[in-house]
């Protein structure tokens, strides 16, 4: 009967071919210098490349040690690693993007730190090796997530994280789609933490989020873990019409005062107020359609992902994530 592992290490893995064979070496590489049970489970949301060929290879080579999910078609980042929750077992499991940006060398940290009481340790990327835009965007929405959740950690973009088991296993019974693991398995940490970490350039590949891609994460991130925006769109209605309150007597005020001649010279201006208005109105239906749409995703209970097959580990049958509901 073989041993559960001590360490489940979760990757997504999506047309990264070129880094691959090098990821795993390098992962398996720090697994064994820990001296601790392991498991490397690769979660194939949906290659077109080489990629899957080459994670079925590394299970042969590396039975009981690496777990290859094969899921359908892509479903992106964020289903790819609940998937990957769903088959892991250690007591502490930690995330890791492909790409090698964030180096598996800083995996014993993470684990250090989970072994100090901590529920979650996240990463803060030092001296990113990213865009101008990518780091002013990040900067922004890290922000924004501690302004809606009240906790303090300020990397959120990084997926290089640890969670314990209870963690883990809390995330799992969550129905929801939309989902950002990060602020969702701080919703449940009573214990939080961030360590340093280095961060490189991606020496091959290229990035699988194009602007488009970031937009539509953000407004994930943004409408899934809060209603601060209902709250603040509401503080605004109230603001406007304050402000619209206050025009109107004033207009009065100097119609009464001029006569009716002043009030037709305004007439322009009370039409550029009511465009004002009509576009806050539709930003208002956009923002509440928003909250709509993803509560019919919700209720419709669409599974998050569905996996095609599982190499590298007898289990009993898992076919969708009807399972975690």
């Amino acid at each position: 009967m073989n041993k559960l592992p001590d360490v489940s290490i979760v990757i997504p893995v999506f047309n990264e071919e070129p880094n691959l064979n090098e990821l795993i070496n390098r992962c398996l590489k720090v697994c064994h210098d820990m001296s601790r049970q392991f498991e490397l489970i690769l979660v194939d949301d949906g290659s077109t490349d080489n990629s899957t060929d080459m994670i079925n290879k590394a299970v042969e080579e590396n039975s009981g040690k690496i777990i290859g999910i094969l899921l359908n078609r892509n479903y992106g980042q964020h289903s790819a690693i609940m998937a990957g929750f769903s088959n892991a077992s250690g007591n502490i499991v930690v995330t890791l993007d492909a790409d090698l940006q964030n180096p598996p060398e800083e995996i014993p940290k993470l684990i250090e730190k989970i072994e100090e009481g901590f529920d979650v340790v996240g990463c803060v990327r030092e001296y990113r090796a990213d865009t101008l835009f990518r780091k002013a965007s990040s900067l922004f929405i890290n922000r924004l997530v501690r302004m809606c959740t009240g906790v303090v950690m300020h990397d959120y973009g990084c997926m290089l994280r640890a969670y314990s088991r209870n963690i883990v296993d809390a995330m799992l019974l969550c129905g929801e789609r939309s989902t950002f693991i990060p602020v969702l398995a701080n919703s449940f940490a009573k214990n939080t933490t961030e360590i340093k970490v280095k961060h490189n350039v991606r020496n091959a590949g290229d990035s699988k989020y194009s602007i488009w891609k970031l937009i539509n994460l953000q407004f994930d991130l943004l409408t899934s873990i809060t209603t601060t925006p209902l709250r603040m769109l509401s503080l605004l209605g109230a603001g406007v019409s304050s402000v619209g309150f206050g025009l109107g007597v004033y207009i009065m005020v100097m119609r009464l005062t001029y006569g009716p001649a002043w009030s037709l010279d305004g007439v322009f201006t009370l039409f550029a107020i009511l465009f004002v208005f009509m576009g806050i109105q539709f930003v208002g239906m956009a923002l509440l359609g928003e909250y709509i749409g993803r509560i019919y995703n919700d209720v419709r209970k669409h599974p998050r992902y569905i996996i095609r097959n599982v190499v590298g580990k007898k289990i009993q049958k898992i076919e969708t994530s009807d399972e975690l509901q």
